[in-house]
């Protein structure tokens, strides 16, 4: 997940494991706890970031397993290796990190599909103060720094961005505002027998629908009213609305793509299930394009538990899964719009100014690693 580093801008250098350890609630969008992530170096040149993995440690006799079921994941996409990260457990004096065992079994599967590990490395939790240790080299080791005050908060903290404090808590704000409006809502919609507006001008009607959200967003007027949120949900029904809607996710990181992930989001709080399934895959689209594959993953699956054979979130959550990077997707946002909706209308100066960006490029060289603000 990288874009390239803007002109005038200097790289934020992150040359010491600590670092790199330090930045990773902003780098999944959580402080992860009893964990192992798999931090993939994607090919040619392994200077980049590939597909990153987070899971749960597992029991002794669950290693083996989650070993053979983890590496395979990085022979879908070229790699040249791997960075280990162990969070959780406890260092007893003059001993290995905890779970060293759990370590080599990964190396053996990655090993087995010609990917080396690059570094190992645990904590107990990612938090100031704690310790920090490599597998290879007893010498090797420390204690972080506080993550809120590294470069790589601040980048985030400019963008808008907020590293959660558990998985729980990021994937809470996809929960439903109001169960008993959604429960209205969707006695409104199963009564709908077509679209709300005539065939001939419902994808303009459509668009106004959008637009008019945007707006209200904009305004900061809350949470759309029944009336309005059972016509977002049959605008998004429309395929060329649901296009246009993709358009709105590049460029990356601009405001109209950032107001753009906020509504979709509301949306995912404000609709039922099935019709959640269409702003949960355009939430989960947008937030693929800025490079937070964590929580794309949950807006999809999210989708997908709203209407399984949702068409366009399984094919998304399987790029995911493969570790593709966002930019082998920016085609389906380029030629997604063929009416010339995107924007719906809205002058880019509406979406006020551009904020710094989240970093998206990792470095990982063996023990050197540098995050660029992308």
């Amino acid at each position: 997940m990288t874009t390239a580093t803007p002109a005038g801008r200097s790289p934020v250098d992150l040359r010491s494991p600590a670092q790199l350890l330090a930045a990773l609630p902003y780098l999944i969008g959580f402080r992860p706890a009893n964990s192992v992530l798999l931090l993939g170096h994607r090919a040619p040149m392994g200077d980049r970031l590939g597909l990153v993995l987070r899971g749960d440690l597992p029991r002794r006799e669950d290693r083996a397993h989650q070993a053979r079921a983890l590496a395979p994941r990085f022979a879908l996409a070229p790699h040249t290796g791997v960075t280990l990260v162990v969070v959780g457990g406890r260092r007893r004096p003059g001993s290995p990190p905890p779970h060293a065992g759990f370590v080599n079994l990964l190396g053996d599967a990655l090993g087995e599909l010609g990917l080396p590990v690059l570094h190992a490395m645990w904590a107990p939790d990612i938090d100031e103060g704690a310790p920090w240790g490599c597998y290879a080299d007893p010498d090797c080791g420390g204690s972080l720094p506080d993550p809120r005050a590294t470069v790589a908060a601040a980048v985030a903290t400019g963008d808008g961005s907020v590293a959660f404090d558990s998985r729980a808590e990021l994937e809470s704000l996809l929960a439903p505002r109001s169960p008993e409006a959604l429960a209205r809502r969707a006695e409104s919609l199963a009564r709908l027998s077509s679209l709300l507006w005539p065939e001939a001008t419902c994808v303009f009607e459509a668009a106004s629908a959008i637009r008019a959200a945007f707006e209200r967003q904009l305004r900061g007027s809350g949470p759309p009213t029944d009336e309005e949120a059972v016509a977002l949900a049959s605008a998004l029904t429309l395929p060329e609305i649901r296009d246009a809607c993709l358009g709105m996710a590049v460029p990356p990181h601009t405001p109209a793509a950032r107001e753009a992930e906020r509504l979709w989001l509301t949306l995912v709080q404000e609709l039922p299930a099935p019709e959640r399934a269409e702003a949960a895959t355009l939430l989960g689209y947008t937030a693929f394009m800025r490079g937070d594959g964590t929580f794309a993953r949950m807006a999809l699956e999210n989708a997908l538990a709203a209407k399984p054979d949702h068409v366009l979130a399984g094919l998304l959550k399987t790029v995911l899964d493969q570790g593709m990077a966002p930019g082998q997707l920016l085609g389906l946002a380029l030629t997604a719009d063929p009416v010339g909706l995107s924007g719906f209308g809205l002058a880019p100066e509406d979406f006020g100014e551009p904020g710094p960006r989240l970093p998206l490029g990792v470095v990982c060289g063996r023990s050197e690693f540098v995050v660029e603000p992308g």
